[in-house]
């Protein structure tokens, strides 16, 4: 888009937009939503900016009237395999907090000078400053979510200290954080003790029926469950380990309306400094930074998918909230159908998982480590454990041991394609695992599975006996992960 497209779409107030792009006034010295309901502004007096970040560092603070720092994230960093959407997904994960620019760099293969370089190029602010903005927003989730003291959400954030902390949500949001807290305390109860309640926002519209469905299905028993509608899950993160809850916004009448669109989430963590990576990773899961008006819109004109696409327009490519988890999954699930993998699943927790420290309903256990597998005996895990082929064990140990030693890397800044290029390289996986591993735990749009059994007898049903090609068909790009989700809702159904 240049910036002529830019501002008629502010001027028509197209919510898909949001998190797209942002758009400041210099007039006001506030940015906001492209659907910011505000009075639009002449056009001489807009600029556009790609990322809040590069926003509050040309002077401009956030409008408390739309909340851009609450738009979902833009789609692009997903559908682009580039080092600035490799950077982005980084960041977004809280690797600067964590690690530094030095972590990021090093991550990403590049010096920091070029990463520096590239990033305020093209989107108009470094990464120590797209670190800032983020540092801004999560400190406004527990500035308002929480009765924490600002001293302990300075540094949960990832703040160097509380001076720091006042001037950065003075300077992005206008308002001090304890007039945050006093405003949210008025808008809505507080959350129980040692839950960080939020919403986590998306562009409608969302099946989500069949997004929980599908990871009901493949829940294994003592990391996840799915009760009254909402999904529950234990993690480790960076920091620690916690437990994340998922739910659909309640169908009050008011779900339809775009401001009411979000999914309820909960957090319980042991280290606050993991809020950042644990919003992403929610987010990932559900593929929530999706714009799925585009992908229904390319999908629709497709012979093939044309009305399966039509009939859910708000169909998720579901990701993972681990990567080296997801490939682990991948492996159990060869040649299987999702209820043995899920049994299989259940056997590797319970002989490897590491048990919680405070049990919650049915969930007792993380998912095991890669570490602790890759030492596993493999004969002792095809025998005792498993109840597999020897091979299947080999597999499983040898992946789990590259992903230790990190000579196969599924973070969220990995190299797609160098990464699938090293899965493929190890004994005992194909493109099947490579393929469902690069869809889902590296959040591909555009995978295909084009041996996929649940695929193929889909094609049959659609009268497509022969299938297609082992890419899928060229149309579909670059949105084929989204059309195996189609292919397999059909046989759902």
């Amino acid at each position: 888009m240049d910036d002529e497209q830019r501002y008629h779409a502010a001027a028509s107030k197209d919510a898909r937009f949001d998190g797209v792009f942002f758009t400041a006034v210099t007039s006001t010295g506030i940015y906001c939503r492209p659907s910011c309901p505000a009075i639009t502004p002449k056009r001489e007096n807009v600029r556009f900016y790609l990322t809040a970040a590069a926003a509050q560092q040309a002077g401009f603070r956030a409008c408390k009237r739309c909340r851009p720092d609450a738009s979902p994230g833009s789609p692009e960093w997903n559908i682009r395999a580039d080092i600035t959407a490799r950077a982005m997904r980084l960041i977004a994960d809280g690797v600067i907090n964590r690690d530094g620019v030095a972590g990021l760099a090093k991550s990403l293969g590049y010096e920091q000078r070029q990463v520096r370089r590239l990033l305020t190029s093209e989107l108009g602010a470094g990464p120590l400053a797209l670190a800032r903005a983020q540092r801004a927003q999560t400190a406004r989730i527990l500035v308002e979510t929480t009765t924490l003291p600002m001293g302990d959400i300075a540094f949960a954030a990832g703040f160097a200290s509380i001076r720091q902390f006042n001037a950065t949500m003075l300077e992005v949001f206008d308002t001090p954080p304890t007039r945050l807290r006093e405003q949210a305390a008025r808008q809505a109860p507080q959350p129980p003790p040692g839950i960080i309640r939020l919403r986590l926002p998306y562009r409608p519209p969302i099946d989500a029926g069949r997004l929980f469905g599908f990871l009901a299905t493949r829940a294994i028993p003592g990391v996840e469950e799915i009760q009254d509608r909402t999904y529950r899950r234990a993690i480790f993160l960076p920091n620690g380990p916690g437990i994340l809850s998922l739910r659909p916004a309640p169908a009050d009448g008011g779900a339809k309306r775009r401001d009411a669109a979000y999914i309820e989430c909960d957090l319980e963590l042991t280290d606050l400094r993991d809020v950042t990576a644990a919003v992403q990773r929610c987010r990932r899961l559900l593929d929530l930074d999706a714009d799925p008006e585009a992908v229904t819109a390319h999908l629709a004109a497709d012979p093939v998918l044309g009305q399966l696409a039509a009939a859910c327009p708000g169909r998720r490519s579901p990701g993972s909230v681990d990567g080296d988890e997801l490939a682990i999954r991948a492996v159990l699930g060869q040649q299987v159908s999702v209820s043995v993998a899920r049994t299989l699943g259940a056997r590797l927790v319970a002989a490897y998982g590491k048990p919680l420290a405070v049990p919650s309903g049915t969930l007792t256990h993380c998912f095991p480590d890669v570490a602790t597998l890759a030492g596993a005996d493999p004969a002792t895990l095809a025998t005792d454990v498993l109840h597999v082929p020897r091979s299947r064990a080999n597999t499983l140990v040898g992946l789990a041991t590259a992903l230790a030693a990190g000579d196969v890397a599924l973070h969220p800044g990995a190299d797609r394609e160098r990464e699938t290029a090293r899965l493929l390289a190890l004994p005992g996986i194909g493109p099947w695992t490579a393929g469902y591993i690069r869809m889902r735990a590296l959040s591909e749009p555009d995978a295909f599975l084009a041996t996929d059994a649940g695929v193929i007898r889909a094609l049959r049903q659609l009268g497509h006996p022969d299938g297609v090609s082992a890419d899928g068909p060229g149309s579909w790009r670059p949105w084929r992960s989204y059309a195996v989700h189609h292919l397999w809702a059909t046989l759902e159904q």
